[in-house]
């Protein structure tokens, strides 16, 4: 049975947006998602996907520069839809106990049986996502993996994963949660293009 660390039953945030009072629940991973067990058996999906803890869901020989997987082999890789949540269990020092990513690439790929790949359902996935980029579920998973694991991966089982909480307030405070982190990365983003434009500007300057 999954040991729960005490400070994730805190039932009201300390900050939230107005008008919002009740409690927040608490639900358990399996109970609003699926594990993905579709695999590529017919070869009709030849891109191969990666989860890297910095870049997200991207093309794998995009992260590597080559193709690491045989495309002879992809048959056996899960199916990975848009939207769909994969856990990588490489750790590095981006993600101490391995990175929870969305796939928002918008098209269809496969990844290797070596991820936990999963479908939510009954969950705003702008909100799911943005609790991954937190480190709360972190003491979850140190307190459940599976000790004399390899040294670059983290070990944990799929039955005790599946039992991790998830702090679920009502679906309208998810949404506003979700919508404001995407409202606040789109920003972010912008300002990160216009900072790019002027560094190549002085560049251009000082040539």
């Amino acid at each position: 049975m999954a040991k729960i660390d005490d400070s994730v039953k805190k039932k009201v945030p300390e900050l939230r947006f107005k008008g919002f009072t009740d409690e927040w629940e608490e639900r358990k991973l399996g109970d609003i998602s699926d594990k993905v067990k579709e695999k590529n058996k017919t070869g009709e999906f030849t891109e191969t996907l990666t989860n890297s803890a910095e870049y997200g869901i991207i093309n794998q020989r995009d992260f590597f520069d080559k193709d690491i997987s045989n495309a002879k082999n992809l048959n056996g890789y899960y199916v990975v839809k848009n939207d769909d949540f994969v856990y990588n269990p490489r750790i590095s020092n981006f993600a101490p106990v391995g990175p929870i990513k969305r796939n928002k690439l918008g098209r269809i790929g496969v990844m290797s049986p070596l991820y936990y790949v999963f479908r939510t359902h009954d969950i705003d996935k702008n909100y799911f996502e943005k609790y991954f980029d937190t480190v709360y579920w972190h003491r979850f998973m140190e307190l459940n993996g599976d000790s004399g694991a390899r040294a670059d991966r983290f070990a944990i089982k799929d039955s005790v994963f599946v039992e991790m909480p998830i702090p679920y307030p009502t679906m309208d405070e998810q949404e506003k949660i979700g919508s404001f982190f995407k409202q606040l990365d789109a920003t972010i983003a912008l300002h990160q293009r216009k900072l790019d434009l002027l560094k190549e500007q002085k560049k251009g300057f000082l040539n």
